[in-house]
């Protein structure tokens, strides 16, 4: 089945906002990339941010595959967790730390040029870090993790330090920042109580 033009534009407009930014990026950049014609951009979205807007919540969607593995009831909540981030370490690897996270990018990009799109990717931390604490909060009853502060504020901890990982990696070309960040959470910030 074929794509429609509004999700090829969407598609494409992930793919090229996420590589390239958001000011580096044309309409006409997304609609020869996607191969459609300029002005049926213009049907399916008012405006470049209105389009930016849309690939937040798609990439929201995308990323439901990879936190499939922090609701596996096969692993222990605290293995869950490890799992998780071992497994964001081998995407950000396989990309050779290009493109790093959207929910960042955005947020350093346009949180002060688009209202619009900093309150997307503002839900979309604040969901992205409930997930997490969700997590947490299990692991902690089971007493894999401390108590020692609330799941909501190690989970909010965690993903900051995740994306400053991730810039470091991408500055650094090298995933050494990711597996200290991995090494460090779970031996210290996410670890058993005692």
């Amino acid at each position: 089945m074929k794509p429609n033009v509004r999700d090829q534009l969407l598609d494409t407009g992930l793919q090229l906002l996420h590589e390239r930014g958001f000011n580096a990026t044309s309409v006409q950049d997304i609609t020869e990339a996607a191969g459609v014609p300029k002005g049926s951009f213009y049907n399916h979205f008012e405006s470049k941010e209105d389009l930016g807007a849309e690939v937040v919540l798609r990439y929201l969607e995308s990323s439901n595959e990879t936190q499939a593995v922090l609701r596996d009831p096969e692993l222990s909540p605290h293995a869950r967790l490890r799992k998780y981030f071992e497994g964001l370490v081998r995407v950000a690897e396989k990309n050779e730390f290009c493109g790093g996270c959207l929910l960042g990018n955005f947020g350093a990009e346009l949180s002060d040029q688009s209202e619009m799109i900093r309150v997307r990717v503002a839900k979309g931390f604040s969901t992205w870090s409930a997930s997490i604490a969700g997590v947490i909060a299990e692991a902690q009853a089971q007493g894999e993790i401390s108590k020692d502060l609330p799941a909501r504020t190690l989970a909010a901890f965690v993903l900051n330090g995740w994306e400053g990982a991730l810039i470091r990696a991408r500055v650094d070309k090298s995933k050494a920042p990711l597996e200290q960040f991995v090494k460090v959470t779970f031996a210290k910030t996410l670890s058993a109580p005692g």
